[in-house]
């Protein structure tokens, strides 16, 4: 377990942002050796060298995020995005089955199922949908932190409803991976992007299905989704890989290269620390709120904090050199491990004038 000192001094030699950069809910900042990972990388292309550990970095992304996700890495699927994933899923459901969903969750999580056009998707308010679950409910899917405003699902709740009535559950952990403690086993399905607070570059995101696959269809295998890889480039694919990689889509090499690194810190700085300074960050915002009168959307417990009417002042930080969100109307601030209490108290008084 780290030390308050060991995390400061790690992360103090990672990150040099020049701005009050309190927007990691849209993009995390890259740690330096991420950002010396990628220059790697690229001279490998560059000077025509093998890309072997290109790949090798793949799989040791899949494995240090199965670690983070509490899985083995047999269950974790490699992909780009998190509307691939939730499509695949979307795929496998009868015509006609139910998927209950909460009200404006991100559109990755939703559309996939909207767009089969045979499906009955359901939507109801975060904080109902453990409630709302039916014996005709095939699947629930939900963030786990909602984006637009921080919300943290119940998910404990929802999972227990989902069991009571034979659901599957898909939980998209995109906004909270990274600083929420994840347990992926607890549920039939999960997805997340790797560009949040799992601090990678852009291109990679990642599915967990159960042991026995999910009863998934691999709609989108490629090369990479056979059980070795490079016996079947040409023709149909012979044997698909026995485990989730048979749901990987073609791998943005240059990505995982950094992602491998970023990952690494995260597992060497321990989420439980991370989550505690997180969310520290953000209640020191919500008081600091109060004391203005001003009354952030309640979401206890969440590393992003979003606060009604304020979405217009973006602009005018942004040009302070303080970064944050204008979602919906809402100012959105969400805090991570680079970020300090000095970083919330300049958009407090940012606020205040």
């Amino acid at each position: 377990m780290e030390t308050t000192e060991t995390f400061e001094s790690l992360v103090r030699a990672e990150f040099t942002p020049k701005t009050t950069y309190l927007n990691t809910a849209s993009n995390g900042l890259l740690p330096a050796r991420t950002v010396a990972a990628l220059h790697e990388a690229a001279l490998l292309r560059a000077e025509g060298r093998p890309l072997t550990p290109l790949f090798e970095d793949v799989e040791a992304c899949r494995a240090a995020y199965a670690r983070i996700a509490g899985v083995p890495a047999t269950r974790v699927a490699a992909g780009a995005s998190v509307a691939a994933h939730s499509g695949v899923i979307a795929a496998s459901l009868p015509a006609g089955a139910e998927v209950l969903t909460a009200e404006d969750d991100f559109t990755s999580v939703l559309n996939p199922f909207h767009v089969r056009g045979d499906l009955k998707v359901r939507a109801v308010p975060l904080e109902r949908v453990a409630e709302s679950v039916r014996p005709d409910t095939a699947l629930v899917a939900v963030s786990a932190a909602q984006s637009a405003d921080g919300r943290v699902a119940d998910l404990a709740a929802l999972r227990e409803a989902a069991r009571a009535h034979g659901a599957r559950t898909y939980v998209d952990f995109s906004q909270a991976a990274g600083w929420l403690p994840m347990d992926a086993d607890a549920y039939d399905f999960t997805a997340t992007v790797s560009f949040k607070w799992l601090l990678g570059p852009h291109g990679a995101a990642f599915l967990t299905v159960p042991e026995d696959l999910g009863g998934l269809t691999p709609l989108l295998a490629g090369w990479v989704a056979a059980e070795r890889p490079w016996d079947s480039c040409y023709g149909p694919v012979g044997e698909l890989a026995h485990s989730a990689r048979r749901f990987d889509l073609t791998h943005a090499l240059f990505t995982y290269a950094g992602l491998r690194r970023s990952l690494e810190l995260i597992e060497e700085l321990g989420v439980a620390a991370v989550h505690a300074h997180d969310v520290a960050l953000a209640e020191r915002f919500r008081a600091g709120l109060a004391t203005l009168g001003h009354a952030p959307v309640s979401a206890p417990g969440s590393a992003i904090v979003s606060v009604p009417g304020l979405g217009g002042r973006q602009p005018g930080l942004s040009r302070a050199g303080i970064e944050v969100s204008d979602r919906a109307g809402n100012l959105r601030a969400s805090f991570h491990l680079f970020n300090t209490s000095a970083d919330v108290d300049r958009l407090l008084d940012a606020l205040s004038g």
